[in-house]
């Protein structure tokens, strides 16, 4: 008697796994076909407002560009899982703006949407982190698949768009570094030559920083690789031309590696 009861107990969770894995490629096949038809429909209204009204890089770009934009917000917004912590939704303008953020950086990758990466944490100020084991304003877990953002710190970075201090650029940064090496459908997407010149440029300027003799980039550079590639691309995105001009082979570099060169768009919207 005791072996049927064990037997059926069996056959239950068997089906009942064997269910599971059937909704969970449910679950993830819809996601993508929602993602793939909202990345083709025209952009909502209300979002193309809040792009229009708040992101400076989309007001640079000319029209056709701007609706290739507009496209890889769609679809970026719409693959990712937005998960409000300490208050109960994220808004629209939080999802079009943190999409447009990510874009911002690979929008000279085709392709690139940072798949690793399905869930986007949001708080409404710094928090905790139990892993760093301090207050952040961001962070990045490649391992869980997260990039997390203090709503409140991510507004304040674009509110000035001159003082290279932009979480949002800081932490999909993070993402873009990590995304190179994990090997799914984006692996590998950086110019591997590009790279190899950006980690010679990287071990050339840290030990500068670290002297802390007034280097052009701020000491924050100087932590490690990962937070030099961080921080330069804040300065790249919102002092182009300054980054030229202090460190020239470095501005290249990240032109080259990012496919994109905010000098020519500034002076092309000027």
């Amino acid at each position: 008697m005791f072996g049927y009861v064990l037997l059926a107990l069996l056959l239950i969770g068997l089906v009942i796994a064997v269910v599971k894995l059937f909704y969970d490629v449910f679950v993830i096949v819809y996601e993508q076909v929602l993602a793939w038809l909202m990345s083709n429909k025209p952009i909502a209204n209300e979002h193309l407002s809040i792009l229009k009204k708040y992101s400076a890089y989309y007001n640079l770009l000319s029209d056709f560009n701007k609706k290739q934009f507009e496209k890889r917000v769609q679809h970026f917004m719409y693959s990712k899982k937005f998960i409000p912590r300490g208050f109960e939704i994220v808004t629209d303008e939080m999802r079009v703006l943190i999409s447009s953020s990510a874009i911002q950086l690979v929008f000279g990758l085709p392709g690139v949407y940072l798949a690793n990466f399905d869930k986007i944490l949001v708080y409404l100020d710094s928090y905790y982190s139990h892993i760093g084991k301090r207050y952040h304003q961001g962070e990045v877990n490649p391992r869980a698949g997260v990039i997390i953002l203090s709503w409140n710190s991510f507004v304040k970075g674009y509110a000035d768009l001159k003082d290279s201090l932009n979480l949002g650029i800081h932490e999909m940064a993070h993402a873009i570094h990590f995304e190179n090496r994990i090997k799914n459908k984006d692996y590998d997407f950086l110019d591997f030559e590009a790279l190899e010149i950006l980690n010679e440029i990287t071990r050339r300027e840290i030990p500068k920083i670290r002297e802390g003799n007034g280097h052009f980039l701020r000491n924050y550079a100087g932590t490690n690789q990962y937070e030099f590639f961080a921080v330069a691309l804040e300065y790249f995105f919102e002092n182009p031309q300054e980054l030229y001009e202090a460190i020239p082979d470095l501005y290249i570099t990240l032109k080259n590696l990012l496919n994109q060169d905010p000098i020519k768009l500034y002076k092309l919207a000027s």
